[in-house]
């Protein structure tokens, strides 16, 4: 082999089998040899291809990254080269490496997710760091040490055996406790700021746990600019492919909104299943919503987004002609079929959202009627609205620590000092970026927000991104033309933050809004008097300027 290698200047390859018979011969460049395209989907998890690959090097390198890819996403049994001295054509070293079998603590941690609370174990703790560098990472392999040929001495067989039967027993710990859920690693791509990256790679770990997902890794990769093609760098998008294999991932969630060619790329390039953020908030409020009005916005926020979703692809039904009876000649396209049905089921749906949007505002109707002040409860998702509503009408409606735990808006009475007495109500959460589809279908249920005397903005004083969540929800606000309306911002869980955080951070929202603020603990009764007491004063005052205006028209 390094004969002829050095003889032709191109590197020389062959992929043995474990009887030792050669199965392909490889010829390639100088610099570099390709590979067979064996397809990743043929290989078991808990095992390797059974092929070892031995290949010349011409420049004297060692193992390089494109090496040590190919052992991993084509799973040999072995990558080796040798180094060929290009005087006399002779061997020279040979360099070794084969994949590490994944940990136990890595294989599977959705019990240690769920204990230590951060929403993904040792494996994500590992790699949520931010890598800039592309390639895969040199811990996934092991190096042995390099020699001549004729001193090598490695018992392969025995080596490969025992490294199948440790992949064998993580996988078999794997599946004694697995939990049914999908296991997803999380992809950051930034050009920008990179704590803001890894802000929102939090935030997208806290919407991945409340939709059931087990976060098995994390990886945020800063760029110029964001690939047109697959969002990530080449290097970085093996990296992906590698730890989605010795994780056992399933689903890759990026935290971006991604284009359908994208998807599309991403799915055939690592052969799982890909979705973006907003694909993740719209699947959390599919199993949160519980009302029929709030299940036909939801459907229809889905059916929305999936319309421009629908394209031809490789593997995709919809490049197939709808045949049969009537389906002959030019007919239409099953990819057509299936817009026309989405719009038309669109359009259905946007119809019964805004017949129970018109009932909904005859109820509204009767409330105004009946001179009650309404105050709505708004803020991020899992700030603690619908904590705070139970304590301050002892009622009990559904509060989870979950983003989106409230998707259909709930209305109780609630009796204020001077003998008033106000509608309350609970509202769905905000986040930002919130799906276009979602503000559109939701539409209907936010227009609850407009007959409000008084907005309750309430924010989760001890989130470290609570300045930032006051932002994104004054946007939307201001996006729904509901800024005018009075509002007291409402720091809650304020007895997990210091007193001085506390000014610090009222000084702050005062400096940024201009509204009141107040501090409370929804689980803690006593603390809320200054805020009904607030509450009331505001509603008295604002009642007052009501009737002024009134009797002057």
């Amino acid at each position: 082999m390094t004969e002829i290698s050095n003889e032709t200047g191109r590197q020389i390859g062959v992929l043995l089998n474990r009887r030792g018979q050669v199965e392909y011969v490889m010829v390639g460049t100088a610099k570099q040899i390709e590979m067979p395209d064996f397809g990743r989907a043929r290989v078991s998890t808990d095992r390797f291809r059974g092929l070892r690959c031995v290949h010349t090097h011409l420049l004297g390198e060692k193992l390089t990254q494109d090496d040590l890819t190919d052992l991993a996403l084509l799973r040999l049994d072995l990558m080796s080269i040798i180094q060929v001295d290009r005087s006399t054509g002779l061997p020279g070293l040979v360099y070794s490496a084969h994949l590490l079998p994944v940990a136990p603590s890595e294989s599977l941690n959705a019990d240690d997710a769920d204990k230590n609370g951060s929403g993904f174990g040792s494996a994500g703790s590992v790699s949520s760091a931010l890598k800039n560098g592309d390639g895969p990472n040199n811990t996934d392999f092991a190096f042995l040490d390099p020699a001549i040929p004729a001193h090598l001495d490695d018992d392969f067989t025995s080596l490969i055996n025992s490294l199948e039967d440790e992949m064998a027993r993580a996988r078999q710990t794997a599946r004694n406790r697995q939990t049914g859920r999908d296991r997803a690693i999380l992809v950051g791509v930034t050009t920008g700021d990179t704590d803001e990256a890894k802000e929102s790679m939090a935030e997208l770990t806290e919407l991945a746990t409340s939709a059931d997902v087990v976060v098995l890794d994390q990886i945020i990769q800063r760029r110029p600019q964001i690939d047109p093609k697959t969002v990530l760098g080449r290097g970085k998008l093996d990296d992906l492919l590698i730890r989605s294999m010795r994780l056992g991932a399933d689903l890759i969630v990026f935290d971006t909104e991604l284009s359908p060619a994208q998807v599309r790329s991403l799915s055939e390039a690592t052969e799982l299943k890909v979705i973006d953020r907003p694909q993740l908030i719209l699947d959390i409020f599919a199993q949160r919503a519980q009302s029929r009005e709030g299940k036909l916005q939801v459907e229809l926020a889905q059916l929305k987004y999936l319309l421009p979703r629908l394209v031809m692809g490789q593997n995709s039904a919809f490049s197939r002609l709808a045949g049969g009876i009537g389906g002959r000649g030019p007919g239409e396209t099953k990819l057509e079929t299936d817009r026309r049905r989405v719009r038309d089921r669109i359009s259905q749906l946007e119809k019964q959202v805004d017949s129970l949007g018109y009932q909904r505002q005859e109820r509204r109707k009767n409330r105004v009627q009946k001179r009650l002040p309404i105050v709505s409860l708004v803020g991020y998702t899992n700030a603690g609205k619908s904590t705070l509503l139970n304590a301050l009408t002892q009622s009990e409606v559904y509060a989870e620590r979950k983003m989106f735990a409230t998707l259909d808006p709930t209305s109780r009475r609630l009796r204020l000092p001077y003998e008033q007495e106000v509608i309350i109500n609970d509202t769905v959460g905000f986040i930002r970026d919130l799906p276009d589809a979602l503000v559109s279908a939701f539409r209907a249920t936010l227009e609850e927000i407009a007959d409000s005397t008084l907005l309750i903005h309430v924010v989760d004083a001890a989130n470290a991104r609570v300045l930032q969540q006051i932002a994104s929800v004054d946007k939307i606000l201001a996006d729904l033309d509901l800024k005018q309306i009075p509002e007291i911002v409402v720091l809650n869980k304020a007895d997990l933050v210091s007193a001085k955080a506390l000014r610090d951070l009222e000084r702050q929202i005062t400096l940024d809004t201009g509204a009141e603020s107040v501090s409370i603990s929804a689980i803690q009764r006593e603390s809320l008097r200054p805020l009904v007491e607030k509450a009331a004063l505001l509603i008295g005052k604002n009642s007052i300027v009501s009737t002024q205006t009134a009797a002057a028209q």
